[in-house]
């Protein structure tokens, strides 16, 4: 019997056919669209479709939407500048020794008196800051005699229940009675690792990979196996399962959706292969999902946990990019090893603090998280947009920048012969903060490129000093060349 497709809801046809005005060139970039209320006489449908199609034509940055004053075609998308080859890291594992500079950076990134592209967080004033005040003043009325109790593992019921629902949008089922509440993104990843392994064991991750990773790794006396990772489409799957079929592998840790430092999304197709990989090979996967609710498309905010059958997933998140990174409230549903994380979690560091747990599941039901994540993934899509523009203008010939679907990190992939930690050092001189291409591997690869974080504060002074970095980064460049020739 025939398989009948199911038809395109009406919102994405009447998309469909803006997109493809805009294509031709009918809609001009700067071009003001009808009215919602009058594209819908218009095209005889309902404000509600409108709604939904503008909506859908604002994430893909087709149109954009000006306070008071209505929807416009977004301007023309910059010239294409070459993106980063696909990472080439050795083949074999290395114990990690990353040293002091990533400390180095996260506390010159906070200082004021710096100029920072270093910290991956948003500035402060794109967090709602007076809900979560008011939101706190409600806990702390409600729920005083919780500052007085010892907090348990695993956690207030009701940020586990918002958590489960909110993982519906990753594609995922769960049960808020397998989720663990932990002390941020990173100690959930830390519990899931002493869950898996031993001192000694092999880890496969990312190349480059987060610096927070490696901390964590070399803390656990773990050794990393860095894997190839295409700068659009993240970690390779095959050359993963190259991995697991000739080492020993333990467990894999990925960030399969913005992956930090390159941004790179994995499609739904790979992220499913590797679901598949890990069940023939009976290896977990720790999947950092902090950066899903900043993709700017479905597909990529849908988890490889939502994929996996068999309890090899452990998925990790927290809402440190979103709505407050001074909660330090994070998950994590650790599949078939839910009950010694849980173990871990008692032992080591006994249960979170349950008012900041309560304001964070007030914050989630409330119906404005929706609308302000959708705010703030169109603030950092209109800085990464301005960022690659500077860095195509201002940087040195052959430079080579990602175009990330979401987020707000680069990674700039410099000349081979410009040293990234000497712009590093040439920057603090001038009170400008870099994040070096070093911190970012074990194996002391990428020192010619650089990553730069552009959801902090973004105006006059933050154009000017990025500038700037293209800008020592050519004399730096000119004085290397003739020792390289």
């Amino acid at each position: 019997m025939d398989i009948q497709l199911a038809e395109p809801p009406l919102y994405l046809k009447l998309a469909d056919r803006l997109s493809a005005a805009i294509a031709s060139g009918a809609l001009v970039p700067g071009g003001r669209l009808p009215s919602v209320r009058q594209c819908a006489r218009e095209q005889s449908v309902s404000v509600s479709t409108v709604v939904q199609a503008y909506r859908h034509l604002e994430d893909a940055r087709l149109i954009e939407a000006r306070p008071k004053s209505g929807y416009f075609v977004a301007a023309a998308p910059l010239r294409k500048l070459q993106e980063p080859d696909t990472s080439a890291p050795p083949t074999e594992s290395v114990a990690v020794d990353i040293g002091s500079l990533s400390e180095r950076v996260m506390q010159l990134a906070v200082d004021p008196a710096y100029i920072s592209f270093g910290a991956a967080c948003p500035a402060p004033e794109l967090f709602p800051q007076e809900r979560l005040r008011r939101a706190f003043s409600r806990a702390a009325l409600r729920h005083r005699a919780q500052l007085c109790q010892y907090p348990l593992v695993p956690g207030e019921d009701s940020l586990r229940r918002a958590v489960a629902r909110r993982a519906l949008a990753m594609g995922c089922t769960l049960d808020p009675r397998d989720i663990v509440l932990t002390n941020g993104c990173n100690d959930a990843v830390g519990l899931c690792l002493q869950a898996v392994t031993k001192p000694g064991d092999i880890v496969a991750l990312e190349s480059p990979t987060s610096f927070g990773f490696l901390q964590v790794l070399e803390a656990l006396h773990l050794r990393a196996l860095e894997i190839p990772t295409h700068p659009r489409h993240g970690l390779s799957v095959d050359a993963l399962s190259l991995a697991l079929s000739t080492q020993p592998v333990r467990a894999v840790l990925a960030v399969p959706t913005l992956a930090n430092p390159i941004g790179a999304s994995m499609p739904l197709a790979e992220r499913k292969r590797l679901a598949q990989l890990l069940a023939q090979h009976q290896v977990p996967l720790i999947e950092d999902a902090i950066y899903n609710d900043l993709a700017e498309r479905d597909e990529h905010r849908r988890a490889v946990k939502s994929f996996d059958t068999e309890g090899l997933v452990m998925l990790c998140s927290s809402f440190s990019k979103t709505v407050a990174p001074g909660l330090r409230v994070g998950w994590v549903e650790a599949g078939r090893w839910t009950t010694p994380l849980r173990r871990l979690k008692t032992a080591l560091s006994g249960g979170h603090t349950s008012i900041t747990e309560l304001v964070m599941a007030d914050l989630l039901m409330q119906r404005g998280y929706e609308p302000q994540l959708r705010r703030l993934r169109q603030v950092l899509a209109r800085h990464v947009d301005e960022a690659r523009g500077l860095i195509g203008e201002s940087f040195p010939r052959g430079t080579r920048v990602t175009d990330p679907q979401g987020g707000m990190m680069l990674w700039v992939e410099l000349p081979p012969a410009l040293d990234s930690l000497a712009l590093f050092k040439a920057c603090l001189d001038e009170r400008i903060v870099i994040a070096p291409g070093t911190m970012f591997s074990a194996t002391d690869r990428y020192r010619h490129c650089i990553r730069l974080s552009v959801g902090g504060p973004w105006g006059d002074v933050q154009r000017q000093a990025l500038r700037r970095v293209g800008q020592l980064a050519q004399v730096l460049l000119r004085a290397r060349l003739p020792l390289a020739a």
